[in-house]
């Protein structure tokens, strides 16, 4: 009898489990796993989002529009009182010539379009790039309010405000994340109990043997305990190659065509992100079938 307490026993008879209930069992799998892809892909978003974050935090820009149509002299004045302000680290004169030619080659493939764009029709106007001191929020807000009324200024684009924005952006996708996970979590678990209630149902029989013959409630339960395990395990190892690709295309897509936003190297966060699903498919797979199992284990 005793080598029926070997780990390859209890292994045998959870395989046998998942065989015989196959339809459940790949249902528990296909629904832990995309619970797994979509914990994935928020968590992946939410990674770059600090990236990107604390990239931008960093640059401490201000951008300057001047209003159209305005003379050499007036956007040299505005350039002299923006350099005379607290706070300033350097300034630098943007023209609207220099901006159309900046952006037609960043258009790439759509380049045609600028080609009707002359200097006498340019729909820009100049600019200045601002790099300031120090980031205190109260000081990046007095300068703004000082860049806004100068006479002559159209609008200001502040890369604190992008940062601001992306946080605000962090936290909406960090409330949705919790709320859609905990519901997918339930309908994992769910699905998880059921499975492994049927598996219960199909071997009732044999069941009521063994407990005739003496056999204590863990040496019935572990099996089906570890049935839960495995789901969870092919669950983490499906869900891990899937999110594999899916970040890879998505990398290279970004680094194409969207230079402006940092992608963290997969390298850097495939370990961890494999062990952490793998311990959330793992512990999800054990909570079903505990759940499921629960009059086996009172006694």
């Amino acid at each position: 009898m005793r080598k029926h307490y070997s780990l390859r026993y209890f292994t045998k008879q959870a395989m046998t489990g998942l065989w015989r209930n196959g339809v459940m069992s790949v249902a528990s799998v296909a629904v832990l796993m995309s619970c797994l892809v979509v914990l994935g892909c928020f968590a992946l978003l939410l990674i770059n989002i600090n990236v990107n974050l604390e990239n931008v935090a960093q640059l401490n820009q201000i951008v300057v529009y001047c209003e159209y149509d305005l003379d050499a002299d007036a956007i040299e004045g505005i350039g002299a009182q923006i350099e005379e302000m607290d706070y300033i680290d350097s300034v630098t004169h943007v023209t609207k010539e220099d901006a159309l030619e900046t952006q037609r080659e960043q258009s790439g493939e759509y380049e045609a379009l600028y080609s009707d764009i002359t200097p006498e029709n340019n729909p820009l106007s100049d600019s200045f790039e601002i790099i300031y001191k120090g980031t205190d929020e109260t000081e990046v807000f007095d300068l703004e309010a000082q860049l806004r009324s100068i006479e002559g200024v159209r609008k200001i684009n502040s890369v604190y405000q992008v940062a601001k924005t992306l946080d605000s952006l962090k936290n909406g996708v960090m409330l949705v994340c919790i709320w859609f996970l905990v519901i997918l979590f339930v309908v994992s678990i769910f699905v998880i109990i059921n499975t492994i209630k049927l598996a219960v149902y199909s071997r009732r029989s044999e069941i009521s043997v063994m407990r005739y013959v003496g056999a204590t409630n863990w040496f019935i339960t572990l099996p089906f305990i570890l049935e839960g395990v495995l789901i969870g395990v092919f669950a983490s190892l499906i869900g891990f190659a899937i999110e594999t690709y899916i970040y890879n295309y998505v990398e290279k897509m970004a680094l194409a065509d969207l230079q402006m936003i940092s992608v963290l190297g997969y390298g850097k966060i495939a370990i961890p992100l494999f062990f952490g699903f793998l311990v959330i498919g793992v512990i999800t797979g054990i909570i079903g079938s505990v759940a499921s199992l629960r009059k086996y284990l009172k006694s």
